[in-house]
């Protein structure tokens, strides 16, 4: 099968503002696939605008520990908190329609593409809620996944977790991506890559973070956006979101 290059997006998080700044950006990279690796919902304004596009780009939606949140709260299977988290799910799911959120239902817990050879996951390549953030957790992931190739998000952090073809735990290597950057996958490794946030980045660059994945070159690339976080932060204060999901835009944390 020809190679595929592959945009990769995650933890949009409804900020509309940063994934069209993204989708421009990535228009002059060319890619033939777009993956959505979980929370496209949670925190944010734009739930409807979100969902539109990336219906629109006819993306692999992977699910996300806040699209299977408001789930339960449409479903009334979780109890109502007084928390960032609740307060902008609840507004959320006030503005989804229907049809919305019968998509969000379709996206699964994890996804394994035989034609590139990789993973789709939120978390980890076998957990949803937990985080691919340490050589500690990596190391773990690779021992309970046999795997070459996976695609994670949830840490808001841009990153590659890599061990050599060989028993576990003999050498994890990392390297994260703060100002964008690339990777070269070296053959007989394992990796873990996450491209980072769109909408909500937390490794003090505020600029969102997405990713190009070349099949054929093995060839991973992050890239880091402007985009207009004053606009994002006024949707966000009319909304009547809490003040702290504007304020930490400005700062990437």
């Amino acid at each position: 099968m020809p190679g595929v290059r592959l945009l990769l997006l995650s933890d949009i998080h409804a900020n509309h503002t940063a994934l069209q700044a993204v989708l421009k950006d990535a228009d002059s990279r060319r890619y033939d696939q777009v993956i959505h690796l979980g929370d496209a919902l949670g925190y944010g304004p734009h739930p409807r605008e979100v969902l539109d596009t990336l219906r629109e780009l006819d993306a692999v939606c992977i699910m996300g520990n806040h699209d299977k949140m408001l789930l339960e709260y449409a479903d009334g299977t979780r109890e109502p908190k007084d928390s960032v988290v609740s307060l902008a799910l609840k507004y959320q799911l006030e503005r989804l329609s229907e049809r919305d959120i019968a998509w969000v239902r379709l996206w699964r817990d994890g996804v394994d593409d035989p034609d590139i050879g990789a993973r789709y996951r939120h978390g980890t390549p076998t957990s949803l809620d937990d985080y691919t953030d340490s050589v500690t957790a990596a190391r773990e992931a690779f021992a309970q996944w046999h795997g070459r190739l996976a695609f994670v998000g949830h840490t808001h952090i841009p990153a590659v977790y890599a061990t050599l073809n060989a028993p576990v735990g003999e050498w994890i290597k990392t390297q994260t991506f703060h100002d964008g950057g690339s990777y070269m996958l070296p053959p007989s490794t394992r990796v873990i890559l996450n491209p980072g946030s769109v909408g909500q980045p937390r490794d003090g660059n505020p600029r969102a973070s997405y990713a190009v994945f070349d099949s054929t070159r093995m060839y991973y690339e992050v890239f880091r956006v402007d985009y207009d976080i004053e606009r994002a932060q006024e949707a966000a204060l009319e909304a009547g979101l809490p003040q702290v999901l504007a304020a930490r835009l400005a700062v990437g944390k």
